[in-house]
């Protein structure tokens, strides 16, 4: 039996991150280290740290991770994509040509008897209404048709832009540290939901950039998966055991 990983939020291509090739490499080479150990791979979300497809133009860049991601899939690795709050915008990019399987909302799934509740986590009990009305523009489709509308030139360099100073009002860049069960959105959004569906065993999250492995019940077990920015945290599933590890070159385990 193979493993399934689970990661997210590499930010790839961000302006406030430097040497964006390095990080770029760092997350490939974790990805060659476990393709023949992988049944499966689910990305939850910001793997970019913009990305807008246009009808005839894809974002310049990222070579290396399409290529190993189309590696994976031709591999026979399943590679599942959950879209976030900075990589919203893909129309059919990663599917055609890397053979990725996009999800654009949460998804209950069972692996390996088990069932895992996947999302990215924004929007998902966030009581930030500026956030919330932002979420919703950018989820809107008369205004994603007005952005296509844009030379890509100015479009990426808005979306990447704007980016960048989202993470750079935060201190050193990084989110606030963990909050609480009772403060932690995320968490308090998970105890509603575990109320009306007591069947999921896991719940795992992007989004929040730390690292959180919680036991909400003697069944129902939370985790928050950290960021490949400054963390470089994944969780691994063999069917048995369930563990989030951080990834340290020449190191891997799991």
């Amino acid at each position: 039996m193979k493993n399934v990983y689970i990661l997210s939020d590499a930010h790839l291509g961000s302006l406030a991150i430097d040497h964006s090739r390095m990080h770029e490499r760092r997350l490939v080479r974790f990805l060659d280290d476990i393709k023949h150990k992988a049944s499966a791979i689910y990305l939850l979300g910001d793997m970019f740290d913009f990305w807008y497809e246009y009808k005839y133009v894809v974002p310049k860049g990222y070579t290396r991770f399409l290529g190993k991601l189309s590696e994976l899939t031709d591999m026979g690795v399943e590679v599942h994509y959950f879209t976030g709050n900075h990589d919203i915008w893909m129309y059919g990019y990663l599917e055609e040509e890397c053979g990725v399987i996009l999800h654009k909302k949460p998804e209950t799934v069972d692996i390996y008897g088990k069932v895992f509740y996947l999302a990215h986590g924004d929007g998902l009990g966030d009581p930030d209404s500026r956030f919330k009305f932002i979420r919703k523009v950018f989820h809107n489709r008369f205004c994603q048709h007005l952005f296509s509308s844009l030379h890509p030139r100015w479009g990426m360099w808005f979306g990447l832009e704007w980016a960048r100073r989202s993470r750079m009002k935060r201190a050193d860049g990084k989110e606030p540290p963990y909050m609480g069960e009772d403060k932690e959105y995320l968490v308090r959004y998970t105890k509603e939901y575990m109320k009306t569906h007591p069947n999921i065993d896991y719940f795992v999250y992007g989004h929040r950039h730390i690292e959180l492995d919680l036991m909400l019940s003697r069944k129902v077990r939370m985790m928050i998966l950290g960021d490949w920015i400054w963390q470089f945290s994944y969780v691994v599933y063999d069917g048995e055991h369930i563990f989030l590890e951080e990834y340290v070159e020449g190191e891997s385990k799991m």
